[in-house]
């Protein structure tokens, strides 16, 4: 390597980068690529092209960290060479990173090829392109014809008319290749290749690519070809589908391996689709049932995943019939993944099946469900309420559902308590004042005493939102009295909660009842004992003073403020001297 000395001026940049790149220390070598493109900047268009893009193309032998950052910096590199009409220069670096072991290196490599390929001119598509395909594709070694197979949806988009057949032929060969992972790597990109070329070919040469990629040995290699299923429906008409797709579905739905019967579940909804809700109620109603009830969890949590939607192309008589007993077992399946993926779908089918079917069949369902020893089980229940409130009312839905909810109101799990609490603004206006105060206004109330500081400060949000849906008057004689008589708790957490519900009730609260009741409960705290109430009291006040007087502010507010700046503790009088600012600012013009 030239020595530092004798390299003149113009070329220590690249000087330095090669003198990095070759140290021992990887993270020399780490930080010389990240600058590469500062470098190239530093050289300029001509000398990027004939020196640091060739020094990177011989540079393929380092640590995968360094590889992988220097094939992401190369999928930018064509403006810092000189644009498009010089883009080709990129390929040679670019082709050596597909080959390398690691394949996030690799993936990262196609991603910049293809990013590349989209800027080059169409001689260069001809002269460079095509032959890099053609390489990549026939190579010796198996991680150039895997990084092959995500080249083809660039390449052929802009290749001449001659070469495509070629494209197509050269992907025929990685679908049948002696290697695994090759064959996996066609599957994955079956699907994204087969929407670009011209639809004649997806029957003619797709599908039978479709076809022999699912009688693979290799499960690797037939669960991603399952993925192809719904894509490759789209673009075939119903008879290829029902020809050609649907009986590999349906075997596949009974594979020996789950996670290939996993992926079929997943794909199910999409040939539902295609097919139509017809074909689907006859062909593919008994796959989805087996699926349901497969002897893997983890299949039954990806079909019971696309209960809805699978059951919003159906009819709802085809729901209750063939799918509603599937539903019953899986709300008690012994295993909380199933039953939790149940949780987050069953309430939409609610809207699908009516009143009365809903009533009749999945009322107990949500029941069961809404007391399910799990919480995220819960959760997902408490997540979908309006749904079935929109459809069998608000007076079912309170003889039925809201004793369970007040038990979860009560849940030792917080975050269940949370989601009741989000709800309960809803919940209230179908509910109606009366109702709500008599069955869950108490329990509103309770919630400010909650161990856990998330559930209290989402109850001073609650008890914010419940006096705007139902009025001062009822946030007078219901909510305010209450509230501050929690002021002498004798626990200094419960003590702070309610000056932060003060501040929460405060802007919809009418104003004689803020200035005459809540106001004197914040000034009086400013003499609490525990300096965790008294700055409290200074942040709260500042809350509260756009919304006063200035007449009130100087006569109530101002001289607590005065006298929390000689306070002891020095946050009590930080935020004491925040107020009086705020104060300050009211009474300026």
């Amino acid at each position: 390597m030239t020595d530092m000395t004798e390299v003149g001026e113009d070329l220590y940049p690249i000087a330095i980068l090669i003198d990095e790149l070759k140290n021992e220390d990887v993270t020399l070598r780490l930080n010389s690529v990240k600058r590469l493109t500062m470098i190239a900047m530093a050289l300029g268009e001509e000398r990027t092209r004939n020196e640091l893009v060739p020094f990177l193309t011989e540079s393929n032998d380092d640590e995968d960290e360094v590889l992988l950052i220097m094939a992401e910096e190369l999928g930018k590199f064509v403006p810092l060479v000189g644009g498009a009409d010089h883009a080709a220069v990129l390929l040679a670096p670019l082709e050596a990173l597909c080959m390398v072991e690691e394949t996030v290196v690799r993936d990262k490599a196609v991603e910049g090829l293809n990013l590349v390929a989209a800027q080059l001119p169409p001689q260069a598509i001809v002269d460079h392109l095509m032959p890099l395909v053609q390489r990549l594709a026939t190579g010796e070694w198996f991680t150039s014809r895997v990084s092959a197979c995500g080249v083809f949806t660039s390449a052929y988009p802009r290749a001449p008319a001659a070469l495509k057949s070629d494209l197509r032929l050269l992907f025929s060969h990685l679908c049948r290749d002696e290697t695994p992972m090759v064959r996996r790597a066609a599957g994955q990109n079956l699907a994204s290749f087969a929407k670009i070329v011209e639809p004649e070919w997806v029957a003619k040469e797709f599908i039978p690519h479709f076809h022999h990629l699912t009688h693979d040995d290799q499960d690797s290699v037939r669960l991603l070809a399952v993925e192809c299923c719904g894509p490759l429906a789209q673009l075939s008409g119903k008879e290829d589908t029902m020809s050609s797709i649907l009986p590999v579905v349906q075997k596949f739905s009974q594979d020996k391996s789950w996670r290939v019967r996993y992926n079929v579940a997943q794909q199910l909804t999409t040939l539902c689709e295609a097919l139509g809700p017809e074909l689907a109620k006859s062909e593919l109603v008994p796959a989805f049932v087996r699926l349901l009830r497969d002897n893997e969890a983890e299949v039954r949590v990806a079909a019971a995943a696309k209960l809805s939607a699978f059951c919003k192309i159906l009819e709802g008589d085809a729901v209750v019939a063939a799918l509603l007993p599937c539903v019953k077992e899986l709300s008690t399946d012994g295993s909380q993944y199933v039953r939790t993926s149940l949780a987050g779908v069953v309430m939409e089918l609610a809207p699908l099946l009516g009143k009365a079917a809903t009533i009749e069949h999945l009322l107990p369902v949500f029941l069961s469900l809404l007391k399910d020893e799990y919480p995220d089980v819960r959760l997902n229940i408490i997540s979908k309420l309006e749904q079935v409130n929109q459809v069998i009312g608000i007076d079912l839905l309170a003889q039925s559902l809201l004793p369970a909810i007040g038990e979860l109101a009560g849940d030792k799990h917080w975050r269940v308590r949370l989601a009741i609490i989000n709800h309960i603004p809803r919940l209230a206006s179908q509910l109606g004042v009366d109702y709500f105060q008599e069955h869950l206004g108490r329990q509103c109330l309770a919630w400010l005493e909650d161990t856990v500081f998330s559930i209290r400060e989402a109850a001073t949000q609650n008890l914010a939102a419940l006096a705007q849906e139902f009025g001062h008057e009822w946030a007078r004689d219901h909510l305010v009295p209450p509230v501050l008589a929690k002021i002498d708790n004798p626990h200094y957490l419960y003590r702070q909660t309610v000056l932060i519900a003060v501040a929460a009730l405060a802007p919809v609260v009418a104003h004689d009842v803020l200035v005459n009741t809540m106001l004197p409960v914040v000034t009086g705290a400013s003499q609490d004992k525990v300096p965790n109430i008294r700055f409290n009291v200074g942040k709260m006040l500042e809350r509260l003073v756009p919304l006063l007087e200035s007449a009130v502010v100087e006569a109530s507010v101002r001289p607590v403020l005065k006298e929390q700046l000689e306070d002891s503790d020095s946050d009590v009088r930080y935020f004491a001297q925040q107020a009086l600012t705020a104060c300050d600012n009211k009474m300026v013009p």
